[in-house]
């Protein structure tokens, strides 16, 4: 996804040609942008994302990328740094090298105010609301590393794995990714060899107990596979074990199949749930949507919450998600699960409205439709629980919905990727009555 920020200029001098890729400038760093870099101007005026800056520094940046409205560049020397400057943990970040970590340079609670103020940005911005935002620490991680329960790496040709630079396909060769748990790391993948694979995806319970290896080898065959300790999945096959992983979240076991989403911090399914559960308020005997309801973390939970006399519906696209989602809902009989689209035909096609729609859309959030089906459903339908991992679509969502007569009542932000410009949000939407 493109930047948000409006790069749009009336006048421009025409020196804007001599900006060329692999330049160095000088440049004043300004507010908070997305891609995981901040905002300057180059001297012919154009917009630069600068990766690897700081609000307030003054850097020399080299261009990545030059169009005709806006520059990327990556800040390699510091001229004047930030007190919230920190040296990067990791040896393979910096530019041009890994880009799966955007702050590794910025102490961890500049990190959260700097996703604090994004997300306050987009919600004036896009939404035309003022509002003081704290993004919250989550138990589990290690000074915001060792938190990724589930790492995906790339494989060149020569065998040897990596992650992906910024913006490119090109890897960046690594021995050990600082973000991965314990439990990941002891699995090995960085350790061996893997002639003939793609992709491998290496995802751990939090306790460890159970561990699987996921393998994309681009329907090739393959000679030979080193022995991990884990269970292996070849292109969707499970070859070892039960190729599933079984996690306990406030009491409720699931288990999760490769390739089927499930929150990588290992506090965030905990995190989240309880903050939807609250969301919702008292809904025993009430009916509940479960929108984009995944493997079922927030079903099973709502489930629980509405009682024998109540109901929840949970809707998936994915089919394996959706299997997923059925065994880990198995014993809770007010619990279905539908294999559909979220539309609003969907939503409308239910008949009887429900009490509170809970919703935890991808990145591109759930659209004007979706939310306009579910705002007419008021008064029958009271409350609007929304996950976001995504500050501007879902500030998008909320305007359509202030718009529909609603408004956003508690707000929580999460940090569940720290060293990271991601952040998770939970908002609560309610009619103005």
């Amino acid at each position: 996804m493109e930047p948000q920020e409006d790069v749009r200029s009336d006048t421009r001098p025409d020196t804007q040609a001599d900006l060329c890729l692999g330049e160095m400038i000088e440049l004043r760093v300004g507010t908070v942008c997305a891609g995981g870099g901040f905002v300057a101007r180059a001297p012919d005026g154009r917009v630069v994302f600068v990766r690897h800056a700081i609000e307030g520094e003054l850097v020399r940046a080299r261009i990545t990328e030059v169009t005709r409205n806006y520059l990327r560049a990556d800040a390699i020397e510091i001229m004047e740094p930030s007190s919230d400057r920190v040296t990067p943990p990791c040896e393979f970040s910096g530019p041009g090298r890994c880009g799966g970590c955007d702050y590794q340079h910025l102490a961890l609670s500049a990190q959260r105010r700097v996703k604090a103020d994004r997300i306050e940005e987009q919600l004036s911005r896009l939404a035309g609301l003022s509002r003081r935002v704290v993004v919250e620490p989550v138990p589990g991680d290690r000074e915001g590393l060792a938190w990724r329960t589930r790492v995906g790496y790339g494989v060149n040709p020569e065998g040897i794995v990596g992650l992906h630079r910024y913006r490119s396909h090109d890897l960046e060769p690594i021995t050990h990714c600082l973000l991965a748990t314990p439990e990941v790391t002891e699995i090995g993948v960085e350790e061996e060899h893997w002639p003939g694979v793609r992709e491998i995806n290496a995802f751990s319970a939090p306790d460890g107990k159970s561990k699987v290896l996921d393998l994309d080898t681009g329907r090739r065959p393959i000679a030979a596979v080193p022995r991990m300790e884990a269970d292996l999945v070849i292109n969707r096959e499970v070859h070892i074990g039960r190729g599933r992983v079984a996690v306990e979240v406030l009491g409720r076991r699931y288990t999760i199949s490769p390739g089927v989403f499930w929150q990588v911090h290992p506090g965030a399914p905990a995190t989240l749930a309880s903050a939807v559960l609250e969301g919702a308020g008292e809904i025993g005997g009430a009916r509940v949507l479960d929108l984009y309801c995944g493997a079922g973390l927030f079903s099973a939970l709502l489930g629980r919450a509405v009682g024998s006399a109540g109901e929840v519906i949970g809707i998936e696209r994915d089919r394996r998600a959706c299997s997923d989602a059925r065994h880990n809902t198995a014993d809770l009989s007010m619990v279905s699960v539908m294999e559909a689209s979220v539309t609003a035909a969907t939503i409308t096609s239910l008949g009887q409205p429900p009490t509170v729609a809970v919703l935890d859309p991808a990145r591109e959030g759930a659209g004007a439709a979706v939310i306009s089906a579910l705002c007419q459903m008021a008064p029958a339908l009271q409350r609007i629980v929304y996950v976001s991992c995504d500050p501007a679509t879902f500030a998008r969502d909320v305007a359509t919905a202030t718009s529909l007569g609603w408004e956003l009542g508690s707000l929580r932000a999460f940090d569940l990727f720290p060293m990271t410009e991601h952040v998770e949000l939970v908002g609560v939407l309610t009619p103005k009555d």
